[in-house]
């Protein structure tokens, strides 16, 4: 009797997961909870007695599914590639999980009475990025907060696409956002990053008619390979190739799609 109990209390739960999802607190309806669950009303109340408390037990799980999804991401000893990981995780477990799905949407409709979800991986996000501040791996001028701020609106728009197909595609677009996500935060390890800020603010420095920078004094250009003395352009400019990011990343335990 307590095992068919806990199965149906499990059904109920799961059709109300659905429910919540795919029509938010106000359209979800207990009727139709009892019907994807394929029992009765009576049920659903002796196990759960309210819509809204079917709501904090739903909410409940998707904090729970957050929560373990994260303690089992493995970690890297390079804190931007388990950034990486970490919002390719949310983004699955929000296209996946019906509990996550419920849980946001919850959010939405219910804001203040529903705990955020942010709760769960925002001290998270925060921590990586700490590291790789102390790791000097962030660029220079880049804060730590300010990085916070970036990523986690990036992680709140990778969770808000889950109604996109999950294919080769999708992940194609999200390896290219982070390259580029990654060209402003990540510091170059050669050391050329910071090399090229500093000549650029040199330059500057230059031309808004500063005299205490040395240079010749003859009136001629320099020849010593800083500008060419042809008329030709330089040809061996170089950029930093340390901004990619391995694709093979698993999320949560799941094997790469």
């Amino acid at each position: 009797m307590q095992e068919r109990a806990a199965r149906t209390r499990q059904a109920v739960l799961e059709a109300a997961a659905d429910e919540f999802a795919e029509r938010g607190y106000e359209g979800a309806s207990l009727q139709r909870m009892v019907w994807r669950a394929a029992t009765s009303i009576g049920a659903l109340t002796f196990h759960f007695g309210t819509k809204t408390a079917l709501a904090e037990e739903v909410s409940a799980g998707g904090h729970a599914r957050f929560e373990r999804c994260l303690a089992e991401l493995a970690a890297a000893p390079d804190p931007l590639r388990e950034l990486r990981t970490l919002i390719g995780a949310l983004a699955r477990l929000a296209h996946e999980d019906t509990f996550v799905r419920a849980t946001r949407r919850l959010e939405a409709d219910r804001p203040g009475e529903v705990p955020p979800l942010t709760e769960v991986w925002l001290p998270v996000l925060r921590g990586l990025l700490d590291r790789a501040h102390d790791a000097q791996r962030l660029r220079p001028g880049v804060s730590p907060e300010d990085a916070v701020a970036l990523l986690a609106h990036l992680a709140e728009g990778a969770m808000a696409a889950h109604g996109a197909t999950r294919d080769s595609a999708w992940d194609a677009v999200w390896d290219s956002v982070w390259n580029v996500v990654l060209h402003g935060l990540a510091a170059d390890r050669t050391g050329q990053a910071g090399q090229a800020d500093r000549t650029g603010q040199a330059g500057q420095a230059d031309r808004t008619g500063r005299t205490d920078a040395p240079g010749p004094s003859d009136g001629t250009e320099p020849t010593d390979g800083t500008e060419p003395t042809d008329g030709t352009e330089p040809t061996d400019v170089t950029e930093p190739t340390d901004v990619t990011e391995p694709t093979d990343l698993t999320e949560c335990g799941a094997e790469p799609s």
